[in-house]
C-alpha cells in the first residue's frame, strides 16, 4: 500500500514542471512521514532537472531542502513524534554500518548514500524529493528544527547551511582567522553569515560591488569587487581560508594567490568543466585546494542549533508552485536575493 500525493515533476531534461502524483510508501518501522511546508530550490536541482550532470532519471521531482511537520511515525521510531517540526537534507539513507557512517559522515557511506531525489534506494525504488506534499524518510535522516525558527528561512540551511558550515568548522574559521567568500549568491550569503558568527574576519569577493550593502549587513567586515583593477595584487597573501561558492568561470590561479602561507581554498561549487590549478599556485606557500560536500546528520543538527542560537537564516523569496520554472531562470541569471523557497501549500492536485 502507498499514499498518493501531489508533486511537481519534470518529464524530461529541461522540460517545464508539471503537477503530477507521487506514490509515497507506507511506513516501515523506522520511518517518519512528513507533511512538507517548504522546499528550497538549490542550483543542483536545476543542473539535474536540466540533465547537465549526466545520469539523471525522469520524470524527476527535485528538492533536498525540506521542512515540514511529522504526521506519522513507524512503530520503532523514538526520536521524533507527531507534531514535531523537522527537516530533511540531501540524502535519505545509508548503510549506517561502514566506517564513514559510524564516524557520523553518512555522506561518504561506502555502500553508497541514497540521495533525496534522482537516486535509487536500497529497496530498488526511485527517490523523489521535496517539491511535493509529503515525504517518507528513515528516522535517522530526519533532523529537528529548533523551536521558534523561521521555517522558510531555515529551509535552505538543509543544504546551503551545512555545505558552508562543514568546511568553515573543519578549516578553523574563527577569531583571528581571515576568511574570504568567493561569490555571494545562494551559498555565499549563508557562508558570510555563518563565518561571521563563528568570529572570523570575513571578506566578500564578488565580481561587482552590486551586493556590497547586503554583504556588510550579513556580517562581512570587507567587500571587494574582483573586477576592480589591482584587487588581486592588493589582496595577495591575505587569507587563511577561501570558500569558493561559484560554479564555473573564475580564474582559480588568481584566487589561489590570495591565500597566505598554509592557506586553503575549499571548492563548494560543481562546475561542468575540470578544475585546473598551476603547480606554482600551490607549492611556494604550501597552499591547498580542497573540496567539501555537505555534512553528516550529527553535524547538520549542530549547524541548525548554531544558526538558531545566532539568529541565522537564509535570505529568501517564498514562491508558489507555479513560479518554479520562472525562478529556475532567475537563479541561473543571479536575480534571486538569495534563495527561492517553494510554499508547498500552493501545490494542487494533479
Amino acid at each position: 500500500m502507498t499514499t498518493t500525493v501531489s508533486a511537481l515533476s519534470t518529464p524530461s531534461a529541461g522540460a517545464a514542471f508539471e503537477t503530477t502524483e507521487l506514490e509515497r510508501r507506507d511506513l516501515r518501522a523506522d520511518d517518519v512521514r512528513i507533511a512538507i511546508r517548504y522546499a528550497g530550490i538549490c542550483h543542483s536541482d536545476i543542473h539535474q532537472a536540466r540533465g547537465e550532470w549526466g545520469g539523471e532519471t525522469f520524470p524527476m521531482t527535485p528538492g533536498h531542502e525540506i521542512v515540514g511537520e511529522v504526521v506519522e511515525v513507524g512503530d520503532a521510531v523514538t526520536r521524533h513524534q507527531v507534531g514535531d517540526v523537522v527537516g530533511v537534507g540531501c540524502f535519505v539513507d545509508s548503510c549506517l554500518e561502514c566506517e564513514a557512517c559510524k564516524d557520523g559522515e553518512e555522506q561518504f557511506c561506502s555502500q553508497g548514500v541514497v540521495q533525496t531525489y534522482n537516486d535509487t534506494g536500497y529497496d530498488d525504488q526511485p527517490t523523489h524529493g521535496g517539491y511535493s506534499q509529503q515525504v517518507v524518510v528513515r528516522d535517522h535522516f530526519v533532523v529537528r528544527i529548533p523551536d521558534g525558527a523561521d521555517l522558510a528561512g531555515t529551509t535552505p540551511l538543509l543544504c546551503a547551511g551545512i555545505t558552508t558550515y562543514a568546511p568553515l568548522v573543519r578549516y578553523g574559521a574563527g577569531p583571528g582567522r581571515k576568511v574570504g567568500v568567493i561569490g555571494m549568491g545562494g551559498l555565499g550569503h549563508v557562508a558570510v553569515k555563518i563565518a561571521a558568527a563563528l568570529g572570523a574576519e570575513v571578506s566578500v569577493l564578488s565580481r561587482t560591488a552590486a551586493k556590497q550593502d547586503d554583504g556588510l549587513a550579513f556580517g562581512a567586515t570587507h567587500y571587494h569587487a574582483t573586477e576592480d583593477e589591482g584587487v588581486f595584487d592588493d589582496l595577495a597573501g591575505s587569507f587563511d581560508l577561501l570558500l569558493n561558492t561559484v560554479g564555473d568561470g573564475i580564474p582559480l590561479d588568481s584566487f589561489m594567490g590570495l591565500l597566505g602561507r598554509g592557506g586553503t581554498m575549499v571548492n563548494l561549487g560543481a562546475p561542468s568543466d575540470k578544475l585546473e590549478v598551476g603547480a606554482f599556485s600551490l607549492l611556494p606557500f604550501r597552499r591547498s585546494l580542497a573540496g567539501s560536500m555537505v555534512g553528516g546528520l550529527e553535524q547538520t543538527q549542530e549547524m541548525l542549533d548554531f544558526c538558531a542560537e545566532h539568529d541565522i537564516v537564509a535570505t529568501v523569496e517564498v514562491i508558489s508552485a507555479d513560479q518554479v520554472d520562472d525562478y529556475y531562470e532567475k537563479v541561473v541569471s543571479g536575480d534571486v536575493r538569495y534563495r527561492a523557497v517553494i510554499d508547498t501549500a500552493t501545490l494542487t492536485g494533479a
